[in-house]
């Protein structure tokens, strides 16, 4: 499937020809392809509260946003439908997600799916990250422009480019796939009513990592010390930081150590945390540990996918959690279903229980 997606190109030969250097139009990545949900999953989902999703309207040279949930909704020409993560409710979403597996998954975010009456689209925006736009029905005409440093129209409901001027077209149909890199202008408008699936990409800005990093450190606990002045004498000017004050906060900071490990620790963690809106789903009925433990040794087990594990050496990182060794889960963690071994019974019914993965049943 990956070579279909990229039209024949090994994805090495991807990497090196297009990622993050310019936009890839592959015709026909996906023939016969009909999108991840339907128009009406799509409205299920936006009426949702535990889904984000929003609802874009254009008249003119105007915008209007709202945020979901949407108990109710029409869409009219000019209007667009968005609904994010759409891969932690629908399987086919979750399974077009990993198409892309190629590219580590800590890269990896989610999909998105849009639907949009003739003329809808969210106007001409960049994106941070690296995104694949699948076009599932309709046609959707697409005008692109090179990065730059983007001005963005003030006042806007959302993150539009003031005066973009287009220097690609690129009409795509059902089964076309476009890649764009980083920072490319790109305005999508639908010709037809149409669905359009975009694979976005986790591209963390350096702000976002430190202050998360800062979290993580007083976590995991900053140097306790209090303020003492003993030899203070009378103030000549009342208004001025004291040199002692500085230089007892500079030695404070200085005790603050970390090292690779630290920051290992801390990406794993940080990169499996859950969406604030996500929330897991233990089995109605769960097993007992005794017949859990004797169907593990030949059923395998799959992660819910809302899930996120990733590892690093010998650490293994589960939804927000250094979940200790990776021993023996390795192959779970990179295909996302695998046959675990019996030892780590205790570990894997726990996540069982609390909805991170199930057993898969032996057809």
């Amino acid at each position: 499937m990956q070579k279909q997606l990229l039209g024949g190109l090994s994805t090495q030969e991807f990497l090196r020809r297009h990622w993050q250097k310019r936009p890839l139009l592959v015709r026909g990545a996906l023939p016969g392809w009909r999108g991840v949900a339907s128009r009406e999953q799509l409205l299920r989902l936006a009426a949702r509260p535990d889904v984000e999703s929003r609802f874009v309207r254009r008249a003119g040279a105007h915008w209007r946003a709202e945020q979901g949930p949407f108990a109710r909704l029409a869409l009219q020409r000019n209007s667009t439908l968005l609904v994010n993560g759409v891969n932690l409710h629908l399987a086919a979403a979750d399974r077009l997600l990993r198409a892309f597996s190629f590219l580590p998954q800590a890269r990896l975010d989610d999909v998105m799916v849009s639907w949009a009456a003739p003329g809808g689209g969210v106007g001409p925006h960049f994106d941070s990250y690296d995104v694949f736009l699948v076009q599932a029905t309709g046609r959707r005409l697409w005008r692109l422009a090179r990065t730059r440093r983007w001005r963005v129209v003030a006042g806007a409901p959302l993150r539009l480019i003031e005066g973009f001027a287009p220097e690609e077209e690129y009409l795509v149909e059902p089964g076309d796939l476009l890649y764009l890199p980083p920072g490319w202008g790109h305005d999508g408008v639908a010709l037809d009513d149409c669905l359009t699936c975009s694979v976005g990409l986790r591209a963390p800005q350096g702000e976002e990592l430190a202050a998360a990093f800062l979290d993580y450190l007083h976590e995991r606990g900053l140097p306790r010390a209090r303020y003492r002045d003993p030899g203070l004498r009378a103030a000549r000017r009342s208004a001025e930081l004291p040199r002692a004050m500085i230089a007892y906060t500079r030695a404070t900071l200085a005790r603050i150590r970390w090292g690779r490990a630290d920051v290992e620790r801390f990406l794993g963690r940080y990169l499996t945390a859950p969406k604030p809106h996500v929330t897991f789903t233990p089995p109605r009925r769960p097993l007992t540990p005794g017949i859990f433990a004797r169907r593990l040794r030949r059923q395998p087990v799959a992660l819910d996918a809302k899930t996120q594990m990733l590892y690093r050496g010998a650490h293994l990182y589960v939804n927000g959690e250094d979940a200790g060794p990776a021993r023996g889960l390795r192959a779970l963690a990179d295909r996302r279903r695998a046959l675990v071994p019996a030892a780590r019974a205790d570990l894997i019914y726990a996540w069982y229980r609390a909805g991170y993965l199930h057993l898969e049943r032996i057809a």
